[in-house]
């Protein structure tokens, strides 16, 4: 079988949104000419928005041809044999201009039973925030399904869910089911299980450019909320300057960041992980090198790196630099 030898970075896919804005052109380097862009899709294998490679040997390829091509040693045999060609990843920024839907999905048994498809589970990591920025998420009592939506019958749900003020570095967790919002003014990375499956549950009585209503999902919604109660919803962790610190780790997914001096370079391995490793850069400009290939990512830059491909060097410029990894366990 022919070997994959190279470090990939992929076309972005931009969307536009509602709710979107101007940062991911600002702070995080996209191209477009467009005023309203709400996420930047940087590795997808969702249908009819899969990612293509942008430039080396393999420039042109989808993410699903590498997949049929190069099978277990582009994405982990363990990760292959689960997941088969689909790439079991979506992995975006997001800039909120205004807030979001409040808005929920569902697990993996109720996605596959209602549309075949994936369940989503997905996390958080706050880049950038305007001030008094907020994130909804979870709630913040016990409430029961009666109540719940004698709130949404009433438009007062923000009554019962929990809104935390957020700053750079936040993160959060969202398991399937429960109800969350990204608030007006945060820019962050989101990496989530693949799934475009979203049921809205309120969209603040806003009109989309057509001057219609967005369609919600109430009765769908009903029997995918987790109606559990946290203390805080927030994930604690702590950096490591010139190291790894683990920040998310999930049966989907885990996240590390990687916190790098001005001017420092140092080797990671690999070798022992059976899963294709993605780098999405937070901070700074940052160099990967591997054989003779050199990848440099500036804020806002992603980058996959094969599962076989074992060590590679990392190293930030003038300045000190923040990367997210990412990969399958």
């Amino acid at each position: 079988m022919q070997k994959i030898n190279q470090l990939l970075k992929f076309e972005p896919i931009l969307k536009e949104k509602i709710w979107g804005g101007e940062k991911l052109i600002s702070q995080l380097h996209k191209k477009s000419i467009k005023k309203n862009i709400g996420e930047s899709w940087e590795i997808s294998g969702v249908e009819n928005d899969i990612s293509i490679v942008i430039k080396g040997s393999l420039q042109g390829k989808n993410l699903q041809e590498l997949i049929g091509t190069f099978k277990g040693d582009l994405v982990g045999h363990s990760v292959y044999k689960q997941f088969g060609d689909k790439f079991p990843l979506l992995i975006k920024f997001i800039d909120a201009k205004e807030v979001l839907s409040i808005q929920l999905h569902p697990n993996d048994a109720l996605a596959k039973k209602r549309h075949n498809s994936f369940g989503k589970t997905e996390m958080w990591y706050v880049i950038q925030t305007d001030e008094k920025a907020n994130l909804i998420v979870g709630l913040k009592e016990k409430v029961s399904e009666k109540k719940y939506l004698h709130h949404l019958e009433n438009k007062t749900l923000l009554d019962i869910l929990n809104i935390d003020e957020v700053k750079k570095d936040d993160v959060y967790i969202i398991p399937s089911g429960r109800i969350h919002a990204i608030g007006a003014g945060v820019l962050l990375a989101e990496i989530q299980q693949i799934s475009d499956i979203t049921y809205r549950i309120y969209d603040w009585d806003r009109k989309d450019v057509d001057g219609n209503y967005r369609e919600l999902h109430t009765e769908e919604a009903i029997a995918a909320i987790d109606y559990n109660v946290q203390k805080s919803y927030k994930t604690a962790y702590q950096k490591i300057k010139n190291g790894l610190s683990e920040i998310v780790s999930c049966s989907y997914f885990t996240t590390n960041i990687i916190q790098i001096s001005e001017n420092t370079a140092f080797y990671l391995n690999h070798s022992k992980k059976d899963s294709f490793v993605i780098y999405m850069a937070v901070k700074g400009t940052i160099f990967f090198r591997y054989d003779e290939q050199l990848e440099v990512l500036k804020a806002g830059g992603t980058l996959l790196v094969p599962a076989c491909i074992n060590e590679i060097e990392i190293a930030s410029g003038e300045n000190s630099s923040e990367v997210l990894e990412i990969f399958i366990k």
